[in-house]
């Protein structure tokens, strides 16, 4: 897979050593003379220039290219990167980093993004998640589809623990992804048995979000029981 990053700073060069380290073919863009570390990720293609450029992006050849990512550290720029890797060089994925959560609404379809990622509200949905036992956290959203990822870690009294898979009716339109038991991740099957404890990863469809209600009563209906003083 070819894969052309805009924004040579931090997280662009982080997403690029990754990236290579599975096997794929990186080009970082950046118009800032300091970003241009090229010993910092040896092997991939460095271009100097600004990524906002048409001529940029040919150069980069990015009619040719899987995937884009605009990484930059500027909401506006991530926006017309997308917007030219789309619409002039009908590149097939888009991942454009949000760097302010205010400006979330602006990075879909319409501005050739497919996937947005927003490290603000990632942040806060792992804070959320480690320190909320049996409340249904939101972690991710697929912009291009409207489904969403959700976590929820079962607590001791959910009606749920003890019972097998099979035998839990999920609301219409959501999925039991994963399961993660004692630091290690499963798919779950048919005859798991759910356990206190368990981190629950679930995909909902657009549609299926206005049931979350309705998934967090099956999942931890409630505050916890509390043990009768003597």
């Amino acid at each position: 897979m070819r894969v052309v990053i805009a924004g040579a700073g931090s997280v662009g060069r982080s997403i690029a050593r990754e990236l290579l380290s599975h096997g794929h073919g990186v080009t970082l863009i950046d118009r800032q003379p300091a970003a241009m570390r090229i010993a910092s990720v040896a092997e991939a293609e460095w271009i100097l220039a600004d990524a906002c450029e048409i001529s940029t992006l040919a150069d980069a050849r990015l009619a040719e290219c899987d995937v884009v990512v605009a990484a930059t550290g500027d909401d506006k720029a991530n926006l017309v990167v997308s917007l030219l890797a789309k619409t002039e060089f009908a590149v097939p994925r888009v991942v454009a980093r949000v760097n302010n959560p205010k400006n979330e609404w602006m990075f879909d379809e319409a501005w050739g993004v497919d996937v947005q990622v927003s490290t603000p509200r990632i942040m806060t949905a792992l804070v959320e998640e480690a320190v909320s036992v049996g409340d249904l956290v939101r972690i991710f959203t697929f912009h291009a589809s409207g489904a969403s990822i959700h976590e929820l870690t079962l607590p001791a009294h959910s009606p749920v623990v003890g019972r097998q898979v099979r035998d839990v009716v999920w609301p219409p339109d959501t999925v039991l992804a994963a399961v993660i038991r004692a630091d290690r991740p499963f798919a779950p099957t048919a005859d798991d048995t759910l356990e206190a404890g368990d981190e629950l990863l679930l995909v909902l469809s657009a549609g299926a979000e206005q049931d979350q209600a309705a998934l967090q009563q099956l999942l931890a209906p409630g505050p916890a029981p509390t043990s009768p003083r003597a």
